[in-house]
């Protein structure tokens, strides 16, 4: 991290993801002055930060943060070829964006790290996979790691290969849930509740859920069976949530499926 604040960090883009992690990355105690920001609309948070906005990029930053959105990516990546092919980290959080990709626009001896974080991420509780190309260093993955820690957990991915699965899991995976809790409010609206009754119940249950499963020594299958009585009324709802015809269970295989196969359009 010394060595990071010394090279300083570029961050291209500062949308809702590159802010999330840029608050983590302050609040643990990397300078402002430490961070150069490349953004055509930044944000009035993002002007009052002290960050150097907009400003001509240091000469050898230990780390080049690309978090612009990957329609953006053939537009925003040439300003940045000078850097290529030297000790200067490339890690992106663009979604559907491959090494290969990168290793043409920047030189095939690039240091290259893919991420998918997630939007939890904005409140500390993201989780991150990551995994680097050939010429990455084992430290350089590490200060990568490290600084994703900001916003939350980390994985290291074996190969790249399982990024595509892990962006329809935990990438996109917030906006399942986000759904199921309007699915749940409007059952319960459904079912006699007042309509703000019904979501308060919805988001408080989905939290606590989660919390739960994260802290417990026990599996999530192990939770569900001792929240589950034989013959009770958790048991009869879960005998339609578990369908294996029309249910949970695929119902998720073919929404994952799909946000695999789009991440390969994108890709492309």
């Amino acid at each position: 991290m010394d060595d990071l604040k010394t090279r300083g960090l570029v961050l291209l883009g500062c949308g809702k993801m590159g802010s999330a992690m840029l608050k983590g990355w302050l609040a643990n105690g990397l300078p402002a002055t430490s961070v150069t920001v490349l953004d055509p609309y930044p944000s009035d948070w993002l002007k009052g930060t002290g960050v150097h906005l907009n400003t001509d990029l240091p000469s050898n930053p230990a780390i080049v943060l690309v978090a612009v959105k990957p329609q953006m990516m053939g537009d925003a990546l040439p300003s940045l070829q000078a850097l290529g092919n030297g000790d200067t980290v490339f890690l992106s959080v663009a979604a559907g964006i491959t090494i290969q990709t990168y290793e043409d626009m920047l030189g095939a001896n690039t240091p290259i790290i893919r991420a998918m974080p997630n939007t939890p991420a904005a409140i500390g509780r993201g989780i991150t996979g990551i995994v680097g190309n050939a010429v990455s260093s084992a430290a350089q993955i590490d200060l990568a790691d490290q600084l994703l820690q900001a916003v939350g957990q980390v994985v290291r991915l074996e190969d790249e290969g399982q990024i595509r699965a892990l962006t329809a899991v935990s990438g996109c995976g917030p906006a399942y849930v986000f759904h199921l809790i309007e699915a749940m409010a409007a059952a319960g609206e459904a079912a006699g509740l007042p309509a703000e009754m019904a979501l308060q119940l919805a988001k408080a249950t989905v939290a606590g859920a989660g919390a739960l499963a994260e802290d417990a020594d026990e599996s999530p299958s192990q939770l569900r069976i001792n929240v589950t009585s034989p013959n009770g009324v958790t048991a009869e709802a879960l005998r339609v949530l578990m369908n294996e015809e029309d249910g949970f269970p695929p119902l998720l295989d073919r929404a994952i499926k799909a946000a695999v196969q789009r991440d390969a359009e994108l890709a492309e």
